[in-house]
């Protein structure tokens, strides 16, 4: 287990470094991370051979333009897609929580420390180097708006019969803070609001950058159903203005985590039974 969570950390400084510093020191956590999991046989040759082409291609990304940097956009896209899904064998995801339940009234949850899924934060950011941000003022009107939303949405989705109230505070819930901050909240919002919604921003206008990502955000929540594709682009909007009024792609992922973390304390999770 140890020499196994070693992997992890070293991916989670990679992903922090990142966010502290752009380009100095996450390649180098990165590089150890993935030679650790070769070594520990949670990486397979193919796998390794697969991440790298991906990461290759984004890197390379810079020195194209036209159509070939389309094509490169389109094939980071593919190799993160395939990635999410974990459509590509020899990644040796961690077990982490089999079948746990926060509460009496929660459904059960297993959970897994991935490898493959968290690659695709490094792909996405040497597309849009950008895409971390530049802290802007926000007033607190937008603020009281964000704080509203954060409310509102856990409200509908309790309005809706997906969740019920229900207090815990399970032993488990240091793990999944750092899973769910550092490789799922990371993930996604790198993809829908620093990939998808920072393009589209710049292509149309921020309403439309904001709109199509939270839709998509919720179409990415199919498993739980119609009503929770809902809730979720609801929540996706919160995380999307948030990060059109901070400017910081970080501000996105903590209320994103946040969130999470409040729906685990306070309401049934991931749903009610």
């Amino acid at each position: 287990m140890i020499p196994d969570g070693l992997v992890w950390l070293l991916l989670a400084c990679s992903i922090t470094g990142l966010f502290i510093n752009n380009t100095r020191y996450w390649p180098f956590f990165l590089a150890i991370a993935l030679s650790l999991a070769f070594w520990l046989e949670r990486l397979t040759p193919v796998a390794a051979i697969f991440s790298l082409i991906g990461l290759g291609i984004a890197a390379f990304s810079k020195n194209l333009a036209g159509k070939w940097l389309a094509l490169a956009h389109f094939g980071v896209i593919l190799w993160g897609t395939a990635l999410a899904l974990h459509l590509v064998p020899g990644f040796g995801n961690l077990l982490i929580l089999d079948k746990v339940v926060s509460g009496p009234d929660s459904i059960p949850f297993t959970m897994y420390l991935n490898l493959d899924k968290p690659l695709i934060i490094f792909g996405l950011f040497l597309l849009v180097p950008g895409m971390l941000g530049q802290h802007r003022e926000i007033s607190l009107s937008k603020v009281a708006v964000l704080a509203g939303l954060f409310v509102l949405t856990p409200t509908l989705a309790a309005l809706l019969m997906l969740v019920r109230p229900e207090f815990s505070f399970p032993e488990w819930i240091w793990v999944f803070a750092f899973n769910n901050l550092l490789l799922t909240c990371v993930a996604e919002e790198t993809l829908f609001r620093g990939y998808v919604q920072n393009l589209l921003t710049q292509r149309f206008n921020h309403w439309i950058g904001i709109s199509v990502a939270s839709m998509l955000f919720g179409l990415a929540h199919f498993a739980g159903g119609p009503l929770f594709i809902l809730v979720a682009g609801f929540a996706g909007a919160l995380y999307g203005l948030t990060y059109h009024w901070t400017g910081r792609l970080s501000m996105a992922v903590g209320v994103h985590f946040g969130f999470n973390l409040f729906h685990l304390v306070f309401f049934t999770y991931p749903l009610g039974k």
